[in-house]
């Protein structure tokens, strides 16, 4: 026989909170449940669906990429390939940012001046940001004199 899983069962099997599921029902993430008495009774699979959708959110998927995602994993779709993709070149962007933003915070911590806004290349770079440019160029251009 197929166990049905209340909304508080699916709760305690995934450490979701009741409320973020019934929020993600109402988004899509979650097909809506069969109702026995005006309650809400999952299919077993619903744990795994809801591992996934946290396992998304853990890698940086937002919900409504999850959203995308999910109903994107059909047997015959190639389009969360597409979804991925994507995610992996916002990453790689997002990476090289904090590299730039770490080079940067360590050339603060090494600067020899006895206040940050003492030093030239602060000076510079603040110059540059409010020029408009981004933390990327304000470090190549400073370092590139």
């Amino acid at each position: 026989m197929d166990e049905r899983l209340t909304i508080g069962e699916l709760a305690r099997r995934t450490g979701v909170a009741t409320s973020a599921l019934r929020y993600w029902e109402e988004l899509g993430l979650l097909p809506p449940p069969a109702r026995v008495s005006g309650q809400r009774r999952y299919p077993p699979s619903a744990v795994g669906l809801v591992g996934v959708i946290l396992m998304l959110q853990d890698v940086g998927f937002t919900l409504r990429e999850a959203k995308a995602f999910v109903a994107s994993r059909s047997p015959d779709g190639d389009g969360w390939r597409e979804l991925y993709e994507r995610k992996l070149a916002e990453l790689d962007q997002r990476i090289a940012r904090a590299q730039v933003a770490r080079t940067a915070i360590a050339h603060g911590l090494a600067c020899p001046h006895e206040s940050i806004f003492a030093c030239p290349n602060f000076a510079k770079g603040i110059e540059a940001i409010l020029a408009g440019g981004s933390l990327e160029e304000v470090h190549e251009q400073i370092h590139s004199d």
